[in-house]
């Protein structure tokens, strides 16, 4: 026997079947998508700091402003100490300088006054005394050349090494093919070494 269901109540059983079913459906959807990572926030940590360059100590002496010791960043340039000393006076030699050499720490830079030209240009940290007898190019150890005015410890090494890659100096002026020495302390050194 059939059941009698008027319009109106079936009208209302199908509404709240299709409100069910929305309701299931978007529970469904829900538990199946994937859900976005959760945003965990961890403390941030220093970035760790530059490390300091390292500072050289330098004497600037002779025809310069303000003469006295000076701190320099490593890597600093003769030019950058004549500059800190207040710059080079007028009576001041420059040509006699390469302002292009690097500094090494406790160097003597030694600015000539014009008229000059046997002042060493800059004394090593040994005390730059002048040996009383020439020095061998091809024989002198590291601590000899040293001792020579305006040659330090970075000088020396590279005649050294010049000296070990070209073989023994046939003459003084070979010194122009080291890297740092120039004609003018060629003529500085040469009654001080011989070849």
């Amino acid at each position: 026997m059939p059941i009698g269901v008027s319009r109106s109540t079936a009208l209302v059983g199908v509404c709240v079947a299709l409100a069910l079913l929305a309701l299931v459906g978007q529970r469904l959807a829900q538990t199946g998508a994937s859900r976005e990572p959760e945003v965990v926030s961890a403390p941030l940590e220093p970035v760790a700091s530059r490390p300091a360059r390292a500072l050289l100590v330098v004497h600037v002496v002779g025809e310069v402003r303000q003469p006295g010791l000076y701190r320099l960043r490593e890597g600093a340039r003769i030019a950058d100490a004549v500059r800190r000393a207040g710059g080079a006076r007028r009576d001041a030699d420059l040509a006699g300088l390469n302002l292009a050499a690097p500094l090494v720490d406790g160097v003597q830079v030694l600015v000539p006054a014009r008229g000059t030209p046997d002042a060493p240009l800059a004394a090593s940290g040994s005390g730059g005394d002048v040996p009383s007898t020439p020095i061998s190019l091809s024989s002198a150890t590291l601590e000899e050349l040293d001792e020579l005015p305006g040659v330090g410890p970075i000088t020396a090494q590279k005649i050294l090494d010049y000296r070990t890659e070209h073989g023994p100096f046939g003459s003084v002026d070979d010194l122009d093919a080291v890297p740092g020495i120039g004609p003018t302390r060629i003529e500085q050194l040469r009654d001080l070494v011989t070849p």
